[in-house]
């Protein structure tokens, strides 16, 4: 079991993150949250990891902290919900905006999320409302969580290369390419990294 990584942070191109832990490359796959507070390439990166073994794939997961992986470790225990599912949601809504809706009965915020229909919505509030009652909101990574190096230094990449890679890792997600591209056009991303013109956009979209 891979429960923890450690290590320098080789390559990103959400939703999939390459870590190089004692000369070998670990493949994560990462809900946008933590590409919002990645440090620059080449720095050294913490993640709490979930791990599943298929008969055909070894997969990794990978989260700021273990409060936010036991959040996805509840939300798979969900009928229908897969880690698939569970990295869209995770991605598309804050943590503790998602907890709000479950204890709010807010199925409608719920449903603006690419995968989630009415029914899942729904099944989603009646399974985890009394699992996440006693969760509060401090569900977000403090930003010590990944390393010193500020979000600020991430290297910047062109406007061009910066939005494909937005609506790429939006398609990822569950998005249909002509909604993530509206959506992405809308917004003005001179000078944004990916990681936060996708954060605008998936915000626009709730």
């Amino acid at each position: 079991m891979i429960g923890r990584l450690r290590g320098a942070l080789l390559e990103q191109r959400a939703p999939f993150l390459l870590i190089e832990v004692g000369g070998v490359g670990y493949e994560v796959e990462a809900p946008m949250s933590v590409f919002y507070r990645l440090p620059a390439l080449g720095s050294e990166v913490t993640l709490y990891t979930h791990f599943v073994v298929r008969e055909d794939v070894q997969l990794l997961y990978g989260f700021a902290d273990s409060r936010e992986r036991e959040l996805f470790r509840t939300l798979i225990k969900v009928n229908g919900v897969g880690p698939k599912l569970g990295l869209t949601l995770l991605s598309g809504i804050e943590a503790a905006e998602f907890v709000r809706c479950v204890h709010a009965g807010d199925s409608s915020t719920l449903v603006k999320l690419p995968g989630v229909g009415r029914k899942t919505a729904e099944r989603l509030i009646v399974e985890l409302k009394d699992k996440l009652s006693k969760w509060g909101s401090a569900l977000v990574a403090s930003p010590d969580d990944f390393s010193d190096t500020p979000l600020e230094q991430v290297a910047q990449k062109q406007t061009a290369d910066v939005e494909q890679e937005a609506v790429s890792a939006m398609i990822s997600l569950g998005y249909k390419p002509q909604d993530a591209s509206k959506v992405i056009a809308r917004i003005n991303s001179e000078g944004l990294s990916s990681a936060e013109l996708i954060r605008q956009a998936l915000r626009s979209m709730i």
